[in-house]
């Protein structure tokens, strides 16, 4: 299999193993989508690492296969490519991306999935399609600007552009860089954390989050309503304010 799912203390591992770069052909990227549904639904995952091995995450697409596809191959094939990294962005849990290596192109685009990203010292980012007459095709030109803001997107997307580990923390393309051994180590500790913690609310939180980005803000203003007074009716809610009056804050332990 090209990408694997594994669990462990509640913390789902999404890993990429398609040597030796990770391009991420069709199969890839139906396996992700597969994979990204199933760990949204499993209960045993509460948090999720995406992971594509010691020394690369993911470097693209899979360019012979795309080379031999003409325009109505891709008018096909352009919402599955899509479909594939919205699963990942979707997953209602907390999802860390743990990069190493290269992420460009469509790994890039991967990365950019997640809601927290923990870069290898000598991680490169870009969206480098530009260089091949296209451009990003599965979120980077959406996800990217949202991130990091328009002018910054422009600049990688135009130039096709290498960003190394500290520029893309600079950036705000990345959240945290530490030395290429501890990347996954890290990234597995900080999701094992919130797998700990309640799975609604974080469900909410994220979904509130998102939601309002992509929308106006009295829309996105009513589904927080909405999650926030969900959110009385559920045990977690009941444990976390019996624990704070009883014992204080930031001690209570959630199923």
């Amino acid at each position: 299999m090209t990408v694997t799912l594994e669990v462990s203390a509640g913390v789902g591992t999404i890993r990429l193993d398609r040597p030796p770069m990770n391009a991420l052909d069709i199969a890839t990227q139906d396996r992700l989508k597969e994979l990204a549904e199933e760990a949204a639904g499993r209960d045993d995952v509460r948090a999720v690492v995406v992971y594509g091995g010691e020394k690369v995450f993911a470097a693209g697409a899979d360019i012979k296969e795309m080379q031999v596809m003409d325009h109505a191959a891709m008018v096909r094939r352009g919402k599955g490519l899509q479909d594939s990294f919205t699963a990942v962005a979707r997953i209602p849990k907390p999802v860390v991306a743990a990069v190493t290596g290269y992420a460009l192109g469509g790994g890039c685009e991967l990365a950019l999935c997640a809601d927290f990203r923990i870069a290898a010292d000598n991680a490169k980012l870009g969206q480098p399609e530009i260089l091949l007459g296209l451009i990003p095709g599965a979120g980077g030109t959406q996800r990217l600007a949202r991130l990091v803001g328009p002018s910054k997107a422009k600049d990688l997307i135009f130039t096709g552009r290498h960003v190394k580990a500290d520029e893309a923390l600079a950036i705000g393309l990345v959240d945290r860089v530490v030395p290429a051994a501890e990347v996954y180590e890290q990234a597995h500790a900080w999701a094992a954390k919130l797998a700990q913690g309640p799975a609604l609310a974080l469900r909410a939180a994220k979904e509130s989050v998102d939601t309002g980005l992509e929308t106006d803000i009295d829309t996105g203003l009513a589904v927080e309503r909405n999650w926030f007074a969900g959110l009385f009716a559920t045990e977690d809610r009941e444990r976390g304010m019996r624990s704070f009056v009883e014992e204080g804050p930031g001690k209570a332990k959630f199923l």
